[in-house]
């Protein structure tokens, strides 16, 4: 008799050759993501884009919350 760790384990090893059988997993790199990564210059700016909003929105709010007093 297996125990829930071993059952957890098989469930999981069953899923993901279920879902690479039925190529919903993907196999290509880059195909299950939302964005396209063979335009390099898009993936530039979309990476700096998200980095940069990232790291600026905190000193955005701090400093919307300072000048509204």
């Amino acid at each position: 008799m297996l125990g829930p760790v071993a059952r957890t384990t098989l469930l999981g090893r069953n899923v993901m050759r279920t879902f690479v059988r039925n190529e919903s997993h993907g196999g290509v790199p880059g195909q299950n993501l939302p964005f396209d990564i063979h335009n390099r210059t898009k993936l530039t700016f979309y990476v700096f884009w998200y980095t940069l909003t990232g790291i600026a929105a905190p000193f955005l709010i701090v400093l919307h919350q300072l000048k509204k007093k």
